[in-house]
């Protein structure tokens, strides 16, 4: 801001010229003192000038209605809507989000900094204020194939650039236990920036080596006893509430007086139907509340508490000199949205997009699809040994159990029992043509006869498969593999459903709806051939994930978690 617009905004603040905005008579949120008064709040270009009474050029009647700051998202990766930055602001303003913190470590690890650079452009210049942070972990672990590696060096510049607010979640918790050079570098390159965390059940003296190397946050927690070990030593609780991962109603008894201002409620990961049928941080502020949260401390969890966490200080708050990011608010109960305003414009009506969505355009060069050596024996399975390891499901989580399976005998030939919940797993490394398949169990999807197959599987987003039948899994990877990328379901040698995601194998540029109607033909599919969870594709991108306990699958084998390490399909 220059002297001339300082001088201005001093001006409307004072009350001696109209303000450009004015919202009249509405019960203002105060973050701050955690009370809500009736005041007009002016506001010219894009901040705040004052609360109080004050006449404008353009005048909206809020009487009756509260007035918010706008939510702000603490943690999320724009990936996992499937939709370009651009497609993706729509929905997520017409909920009240006007700001987020993403990491864009997923389609980092499939093209580096080149997908990095795409974001960057694709999310300049809309009213969505769009922030990131850089991705600590490409790859996440030494145990999987990715796209790319991003050094501290290939790092370093974001630690000035204007919209990366620090490092992104430091996922490689074994690496900085053991001193590891490139991880330590990583995090002293952000020395005085914030460096987000994610150490799942980290504890002890452990965590207390992570905490010291400067990690301020986590968004991993399950357990309460975990988020108040780790709130005690200092760093910030990121409560997820995703299409996945759901951890609300397990750590809101950490919610109390003297903790709340150290908590953040954050998606992490949601999908595109998701957003459009419950929203955004509005649903999770609906489920805190009815969980029988204080309104206005679930409204600083989303508002206030992040802008001071990542240093956002001109947000977060409706107060003179903040920008004029607003959400003016039918009731603190259901928190339905009524009008959005991102940096003083008008952004959303009664859940409308008062914009335009405009198509990304991106590289050609964006895509990633090389695989070799793919025929439908090798999805087959021989058991050997007396038991098998299962990865099994668990509801509402992204963690996963390691289970055993006990290997039968017939006219002395090996066997694993079918059981109805049973069906193979397989991991298929598409960046660099390596062959690499990893093969095993999972049960928790329900009795399979088909299969499924995503190129989206966390966080080196290879193509992963699961089903009852070879050949299915087989025709699913191919027909991914054709697109470039995306989502398909196959039963009996036919493709039942298919969603091209031809930018990195993880977005598309068609719009919300054309993804969610394609997104609903695949639930019908999945459904179809005997899928009985929700949101099977997103369970199924978390099973590739080797910094999740406890059992994952990569291209290069079975993966222990917690003693990070490859462990045999057979014991």
């Amino acid at each position: 801001m220059q002297v001339t617009g300082l001088r201005h905004l001093i001006r409307v603040a004072r009350g001696a010229i109209p303000a450009d905005l004015v919202l009249k008579g509405g019960k203002v949120i105060d973050v701050f003192s955690g009370c809500v008064r009736k005041a007009d709040v002016a506001v010219v270009g894009e901040r705040i000038a004052g609360l109080g009474s004050y006449e404008g050029k353009t005048v909206m009647d809020c009487r009756g209605r509260f007035i918010s700051p706008g939510f702000i998202d603490g943690h999320c990766h724009l990936e996992s809507s499937l939709l370009t930055p651009r497609r993706l602001a729509p929905l997520l303003i017409a909920s009240g989000t006007t700001s987020v913190v993403a990491d864009p470590h997923e389609l980092a690890n499939v093209k580096g900094l080149e997908g990095i650079r795409f974001l960057l452009r694709d999310s300049a210049r809309l009213p969505l204020s769009i922030f990131f942070t850089a991705p600590s972990c490409v790859p996440a672990s030494p145990l999987e194939t990715s796209g790319a590696v991003l050094t501290e060096k290939a790092l370093r510049p974001f630690s000035r650039h204007p919209r990366f607010l620090g490092l992104g979640e430091v996922m490689n918790f074994p690496g900085l236990l053991r001193g590891d050079e490139e991880v330590l570098q990583k995090i002293l390159a952000f020395r005085g920036r914030i460096k987000d965390g994610h150490a799942p059940l980290l504890s002890g003296k452990d965590l207390c080596a992570y905490v010291a190397a400067g990690i301020a946050s986590d968004h991993e927690c399950t357990r309460l006893a975990e988020a108040r070990e780790k709130l005690a030593l200092g760093q910030r609780i990121m409560i997820r509430q995703g299409s996945q991962a759901k951890n609300l109603k397990a750590l809101l008894p950490l919610v109390n007086p003297a903790a709340a201002r150290r908590c953040l409620l954050v998606s992490d990961d949601v999908s595109p139907e998701d957003l459009l049928a419950k929203g955004h941080l509005n649903a999770v502020l609906k489920e805190a509340v009815a969980m029988g949260v204080d309104p206005i401390t679930a409204l600083r969890m989303v508002t206030l508490n992040p802008a001071e966490y990542f240093g956002l200080l001109d947000r977060g708050a409706v107060a003179p000199g903040y920008v004029a990011d607003l959400v003016v608010l039918k009731d603190l109960n259901r928190f339905e949205v009524e009008t959005v305003f991102c940096k003083g414009k008008l952004a959303a009506r009664e859940g409308a997009y008062a914009g335009r969505s405009a198509p990304s355009r991106p590289s050609p060069s964006l895509t990633s699809m090389h695989i070799k050596d793919l025929w439908p024996e090798r999805f087959q399975i021989r058991p050997q040994g007396r038991r098998a390891r299962v990865i099994e499901l668990l509801p509402g989580q992204i963690l996963t159990r390691s289970v055993f399976r006990k290997v039968r005998r017939r006219r002395g030939q090996p066997y694993l029992p079918q059981e109805p919940d049973l069906s193979l797993l397989a991991l298929v490394e598409r960046h660099h043509g390596t062959g690499n398949i990893g093969l095993a169990w999972v049960s928790g999807f329900g009795p399979l006869r088909g299969a499924l197959a995503s190129s989206v599987a966390h966080d080196s987003h290879n193509i992963i498969a699961t089903g009852d039948d070879p050949a299915d899994i087989h025709l699913a990877v191919r027909t991914i593999e054709a697109s470039q990328g995306g989502l398909a379901v196959s039963a009996r040698g036919k493709v039942l459903a298919h969603l091209p995601l031809p930018i990195g194998g993880l977005m598309t540029d068609e719009s919300a709806e054309e993804v969610i109607s394609a997104r609903k033909a695949l639930a019908r599919a999945a459904a179809e051939v005997g899928c009985a969870i929700p949101n099977p594709f997103m369970a199924l991108s978390f099973l590739a994930l080797p910094v999740i306990p406890e059992l994952k699958l990569t291209d290069r084998g079975l993966v222990d978690v917690n003693r990070f390490s490859f462990v045999p399909l057979f014991d």
